[in-house]
Formats: C-alpha cells, sequence, structure tokens
C-alpha cells in the first residue's frame, strides 16, 4: 500500500476540526510519521494506523506546532510495549532542541526503552535521508523562522512524487524539490514572514509543472473557496484543500 493521511491540517492555532499538521507517509513496509504536535498516538489510531508500526519520525523543524508532542509519542510507544528502534531524522539545530525538550523528562532513565536513533540531516539541497526498495525520502532546506526542511517522496510502485513544503516563504530549493512532481503539498499561512500566500502556492505549482496542488497549514480566515480562488490565480490544474484524516491513495 502507498498512501499518504493528513493527520492535521491547521496552521499554529489548531480548533476543533483541525489538529496541527503532521502527516503519515506509507509505503511497503516504510511507515513515516512527519511532525508530531499534539497527542500523535491518538491521532494515528483515529487513522486506523497501529502506532507501534511506525518506522520512522521526520521532524521538519522545531516549533511547537509541529514537534509538541515528542515526548508524548515516545512514552506512550515505550508503555505500549515496542521493541523495535525508531529513527527520527531532523537538522542538527532540530534534534538537539528535540534531546534538550526529552532530557526534561528524565527519559534515558525510562526502564527498557526501545532504541531511539537519530539522523542529523545536513542543512544543503537534495540530501537522501532514506532509499529503499519502498520508497525514497530527499530533503532540502525551506525558508522559515527557524531552521526547517521540505520532504519529497519517491514511491517506486506507483511511480508518483509528492513533496511536503512543511513551513516555508517562497524558496527555489522547495521550488526544486517540487519540480514535476505529481503532488504538491504546500503550506498556504499567508505572505508574512517564513510563510507562504495561497496564490503564491499555486504560482510555485504553474511554475514548476506540479500535477496536482494540495494546500495545507492555511489560514482559517479564508474559507476553502477562497484559499482555492486565490491559488487558481496562476494554477489551471487541481487544487485542493487538505482537511484533517483525508488520505491519498497512491496505488
Amino acid at each position: 500500500m502507498e498512501q499518504i493521511i493528513f493527520l492535521g491540517t491547521a496552521s499554529a492555532i489548531s480548533n476543533k476540526n483541525q489538529e496541527n499538521s503532521h502527516l503519515f507517509i506509507e509505503s511497503g513496509d516504510i511507515k513515516i510519521l512527519v511532525d508530531c504536535p499534539g497527542n500523535p498516538i491518538s491521532r494515528l489510531i483515529k487513522a486506523n494506523v497501529d502506532p507501534l508500526e511506525v518506522t520512522d519520525l521526520v521532524i521538519t523543524h522545531f516549533h511547537a506546532d509541529h514537534v509538541s508532542g515528542l515526548p508524548l509519542l515516545l512514552m506512550d510507544l515505550w508503555l505500549m510495549g515496542r521493541k523495535t528502534p525508531l529513527n527520527i531524522y531532523g537538522l542538527e539545530f532540530t534534534l538537539d532542541h528535540a534531546e534538550a525538550l526529552m532530557e526534561l523528562f528524565d527519559w534515558k532513565k525510562w526502564p527498557d526503552f526501545f532504541k531511539v536513533n537519530f539522523h542529523n540531516v545536513k542543512e544543503i539541497e537534495n540530501v537522501t535521508i532514506i532509499n529503499n526498495e519502498w520508497l525514497t525520502v530527499t530533503t532540502s532546506p525551506g525558508k522559515h523562522l527557524v531552521p526547517s526542511i521540505g520532504l519529497k517522496f519517491e514511491f517506486p510502485v506507483s511511480k508518483k512524487v509528492v513533496v511536503y513544503s512543511s513551513d516555508t516563504e517562497p524558496n527555489q530549493m522547495i521550488s526544486n524539490l517540487a519540480k514535476n512532481s505529481d503532488i504538491l503539498i504546500h503550506e498556504s499561512a499567508g505572505s508574512a514572514f517564513g510563510h507562504t500566500s495561497p496564490e503564491y502556492c499555486g504560482k510555485i505549482a504553474h511554475q514548476e509543472n506540479v500535477r496536482k496542488l494540495f494546500l495545507i497549514h492555511y489560514s482559517n480566515n479564508l474559507s476553502e473557496e477562497q484559499l482555492v480562488s486565490q491559488a487558481r490565480k496562476h494554477f489551471d490544474k487541481d487544487v485542493v484543500v487538505a482537511k484533517d484524516l483525508m488520505v491519498i491513495e497512491l496505488n
């Protein structure tokens, strides 16, 4: 199975219908959690995903609406009896802060805790962090208030390419990552520093020959119709406003 589940789609402020933005990516034996705000375990269960089957966690950047659930995620997996290692990927800045956060909970003294493998991602363009028969994952730096990465997922069975911008203002390295992709999932919080407006998301999708655009991390000050209308000023293909627990099946 190759699929993407939107576990949350809200920007920094969640609401009764939306959790903060994070994703679940599945391809064969590889099951990736992208970011971990709130209570990731309950969100995975609500999406009919067994949390113990998650193989990898990618933290795109160290902001509370993307990483606040990390201590709860690791503690709950431990209490659920996890034995297999968990790989966690992120920039050095991100992982240093993540480990410091976990130290507040004295996590290294938790008995019989499963192994966590931290993988520092270089803050340069086109870094491959996972490459196997099920999936290839490549990162490039975004431009945000703190160091951040966007992600490209290449699925070998469906031959689909999906790109997730994470939080970023318009940035050529993220645009390069999106070039000729089947699906671009782009943050659309607005034109403030570190973010991208829905209109500019459409411009990027058009310039990079994207086939389908999903808007995520959007402002609730705009209606769904307004979000789509702005993106379509430059992009005349399919535009979708992502919703919590929406599933994209790739094969």
